[in-house]
């Protein structure tokens, strides 16, 4: 008898819940709103965000798209996705400063960059350990969070960068008031299956079929994290560029384009990093702490519905540019979808106006939400009208 693959057994196993459900489940009571988790898409054929590729010649790196795509891929070298994983004594916030320092009851901790390496101290008084940091996650824009060796074996600082605090703090969730010992309070194992997700998120290449290898990655999220291995792609247009466009289209079919996605898978790719709805919803994140996990949140508002391709993640937040902070930037996209005051809903507006104004639309109806673990205010996707003194709902 032919034994059934476990990925394939537990994405059957996932979908049949899902099924139950959407028929049981007050809260999931629109049809299309919880759709696949991540390891669902990753058992499915064709590219993902995350999915591990069988060979590193697969991929041909950031300046060989820049040939053929030089404006788009020097503006997304520039954005926080293209950066967010660094080498830890690279890192501007650490190398600019020298006093980064926390202090928990008895413990001690000081980051600082020494002769070119970002170096931990931790120490009670009594006993000190200092380690090389590794990696760096984050920009630092709001956080930045660092991975070590030691003995062969990763290790999570217990403490990480905010900029809102222009110091350290505790690594957001992994808070530990009462460490047994300097031991514990020094840092936190990471398995390699944790230590793999996170690079998969932050990275492009760290895992080569079962070859996991920091060595050899690209660091941030580059062309093929998004559009996949760019090799035969790549190969073709260069052919076809030789032969006056000959082959031209039948090149373009072999690079993943995510603007031809479905609206709910559009949401979902962006979601395997972000957090889609089921993901979310497998792991029981409920309220303020899963406000980061924008595509969940989209998903959970009203206006996402069925799903519309003006509610795409990418429509508001272009991933080869920097992301606007400004509120007025998007009344455009909420007026794609809602009219203007004294006009009525129709079939491509089918949004009721707001009756209080038609400017800064983001800033009423996706509030600014500080996460306290995160020292730093987020943008609610839920969109919602907002009741002031309501709890954040889930």
């Amino acid at each position: 008898m032919k034994r059934k693959d476990p990925l394939q057994t537990r994405s059957s196993m996932r979908k049949a819940c899902l099924l139950v459900s959407l028929f049981l489940s007050p809260a999931a009571s629109l049809p299309l709103r919880a759709q696949l988790s991540t390891d669902d898409h990753l058992a499915e054929p064709g590219w993902w965000p995350r999915r591990v590729p069988t060979s590193r010649e697969e991929f041909v790196g950031m300046a060989t798209c820049a040939k053929c795509h030089a404006k788009i891929a020097a503006t997304q070298a520039t954005t926080p996705m293209a950066n967010t994983l660094i080498r830890a004594e690279a890192a501007d916030d650490l190398q600019s400063r020298s006093d980064l320092t926390f202090r928990n009851k008895n413990y001690g901790y000081k980051i600082k960059v020494n002769g070119g390496k970002a170096e931990l101290t931790v120490t009670d008084g009594k006993r000190t350990f200092t380690d090389a940091l590794t990696w760096a996650f984050g920009t630092g824009k709001v956080g930045q969070s660092y991975l070590f060796l030691r003995d062969g074996n990763y290790f999570e600082s217990r403490v990480t960068f905010f900029s809102t605090l222009n110091n350290l703090h505790f690594t957001p969730t992994r808070a530990l008031l009462d460490p047994h010992d300097l031991e514990e309070a020094r840092s936190r194992p990471v398995g390699i299956a944790e230590v793999e997700r996170c690079f998969s998120c932050h990275s492009v290449g760290s895992r080569i079929a079962e070859d996991f290898d920091t060595s050899k990655l690209a660091k941030g999220v580059t062309c093929e994290g998004c559009h996949g291995p760019g090799q035969k792609h790549a190969a073709a247009m260069e052919a076809s560029a030789l032969q006056q466009g000959v082959g031209e289209e039948e090149g373009k079919q072999l690079i993943f384009d995510p603007g031809k996605l479905s609206p709910n898978d559009a949401v979902d790719f962006c979601g395997a990093c972000h957090g889609t709805w089921w993901d979310i919803k497998l792991t029981n994140v409920k309220g303020i702490a899963n406000v980061r996990a924008q595509p969940y949140r989209l998903m959970s508002s009203k206006c996402w519905g069925n799903g519309d391709a003006r509610l795409r993640c990418a429509v508001c937040h272009d991933p080869h540019q920097n992301l606007s902070e400004d509120d007025a930037s998007y009344d455009e996209k909420c007026l794609a979808c809602h009219v203007a005051i004294g006009e009525k809903p129709s079939k491509d507006h089918p949004g009721r106006a707001c009756p209080a104004g038609s400017k800064n639309c983001a800033g009423c109806h996706m509030p600014k939400v500080e996460v306290p673990e995160m020292h730093h205010t987020f943008a609610d996707h839920r969109i919602r009208i907002v009741k002031p003194g309501e709890p954040i709902p889930d």
